[in-house]
């Protein structure tokens, strides 16, 4: 072993504590040292691991789905470590990995829970192979960045390839279920699918279905009944040859209904009801994805751990690293996984609501066509005050050209109060074209989030913005109410 992986964490430890007194929260800076002075910390670190790594990666849903398969995975028993900022870079693990390690270098966690770049995900794959491999959806996102999505889904098949365990795929997606050739099947590497009823996949188009406006509860014509909830949505449709493949594949779990904070599962032939904190349809489909990758490694769990429970001393099983929490954990029923479930809340910024003054405010991240028109879907603008904020900053991704092909036409009776970010014009003009009012236009971001939240007190507000826009109005909000600290600062 290299000197310098004794001296790792002392150093790393320094320079992160420095660079939080510098910046005023996290940072991937140490990351960025320690992967240049010991390239090997970030392998060597997450192999102590006894249930391996979860790799989640994907266009949309990455931060919310990792938080939700992390907090399932603790409620069930298990230390997991992640990165819980969105931080999803390598870099950014790493400086995550810093804030956990004891100066020894030990990790103590059973398994990691990792939120990765689609581009970066195939500079961790070169170094840790993933037991575990969520891969989400594939859309338009940051096209200065990734190229078109047959790009992306490139790049995400390095991920499926690498992983040693279960890859996890989207049914719904041709470009991710198709992943599954390049999975080593023949090594024993597992193929999972989550998918969706039928009855539900106007609301989740696909990239190439972009063409067609994303269904509103109003439109889609749901019915919601909280003794039993029943989604009817375009049953009558013809079915795309996309949706015809996918209905062949088994889905491990199938989201079958949505409702006002309430979901219906499919798993192995049985439905499971449950209420979710969650907010919007969206994401309801991210916790089918999230029960499907606990449910792989609950089943690895069993193969691995249960053999060992009636057999074998509990000093032995100190001895082989087997801990009574794991022996547990291999216990979790199904319905213990959708309790767990039911308990996610929202990432910081995805559905986030803050208290300010009596007024909700909602965070709503938006990058990509097919994200802003779910959440404009999932979010009714009546009783609401609505404000957007636009960046244009390397984390937002420059070319902001993709806002054209969002239909706001449903915040044309509400209008917007308030257009802010570096890109404020172009977003307001943008909302000219679909004839939407627009109150005010305030390209400084903190004076125009000031502005909003102390208008029309006590009436809830839905702020939809860019990842870095974020950022800079939850540090904006910070000054005038009690937000959490998600590590990356106030």
């Amino acid at each position: 072993m290299a000197w310098n992986s004794f001296a790792t964490p002392l150093i790393g430890k320094a320079v992160r504590a420095a660079s939080r007194l510098a910046h005023g929260g996290g940072s991937a800076f140490p990351g960025k040292i320690v992967e240049r002075i010991d390239p090997q910390f970030l392998a060597r670190t997450l192999q102590q691991l006894p249930l391996g790594v979860v790799l989640v990666s994907g266009t949309n849903g990455k931060t919310t789905t990792t938080r939700m398969v992390a907090s399932m995975l603790e409620s069930l028993g298990l230390k997991v470590f992640t990165n819980p900022t969105g931080s999803n870079f390598t870099r950014g693990v790493v400086s995550s990995l810093l804030a956990e390690v004891s100066l020894g270098g030990k990790l103590d966690a059973d398994i990691a829970v990792l939120e990765l770049d689609e581009a970066y995900a195939v500079h961790f794959v070169k170094q840790v192979q993933p037991d575990y491999c969520l891969l989400l959806n594939v859309m338009r996102d940051q096209l200065d960045r990734f190229g078109e999505i047959d790009n992306t889904a490139r790049l995400l098949s390095k991920a499926a390839e690498a992983t040693t365990g279960t890859v996890v795929l989207n049914r719904e997606d041709p470009r991710i279920a198709r992943l599954a050739d390049v999975a080593h099947t023949e090594d024993g590497v597992e193929v999972r699918y989550f998918g969706l009823d039928g009855s539900l996949r106007s609301f989740f188009p696909s990239d190439d279905d972009m063409r067609t406006t994303v269904d509103t509860a109003s439109s889609a014509n749901i019915e919601i009944d909280d003794a039993a909830v029943i989604a009817k949505t375009g049953e009558n449709a013809e079915k795309s040859e996309d949706a015809a493949i996918a209905e062949q594949l088994p889905a491990d779990v199938t989201l079958l209904a949505v409702g006002d904070h309430r979901a219906s599962f499919g798993i192995d032939g049985e439905t499971y009801e449950t209420g979710v904190r969650l907010e919007g349809v969206y994401n309801l489909y991210n916790a089918a994805a999230a029960l499907a990758v606990v449910r792989a490694v609950v089943a690895d769990a069993q193969a691995m751990f249960l053999p060992f429970e009636q057999n074998v001393t509990d000093e032995l099983l100190r001895q082989v690293g087997i801990s009574q929490r794991m022996i547990d954990f291999a216990h979790s029923t199904t319905q213990a996984m959708i309790d767990a479930a039911a308990e996610v809340t929202p990432a910081f910024g995805r559905g986030e609501v803050i208290d300010v003054n009596g007024s909700p405010v909602e965070l709503l991240l938006v990058k990509n066509p097919m994200g802003f028109r779910l959440s404009l879907a999932s979010f009714t603008p009546e009783g609401c005050d609505t404000m957007i904020a636009i960046n244009d900053e390397y984390a937002d991704g420059r070319d902001m050209s993709w806002l054209w092909d969002v239909d706001f036409s449903s915040l044309r009776d509400t209008g917007v109060a308030m257009v802010s970010g570096v890109r404020a014009w172009d977003m307001a003009l943008r909302l000219e074209y679909d004839q939407v009012p627009v109150n005010s236009v305030n390209t400084e971001l903190e004076e125009a989030v000031s502005t909003f939240v102390n208008a029309n007190p006590g009436t809830p507000k839905h702020i939809y913005c860019t990842y870095t826009a974020m950022l800079k109005t939850r540090a904006a909000l910070g000054k005038i109410a009690e937000v959490a600290d998600a590590g990356v600062g106030k």
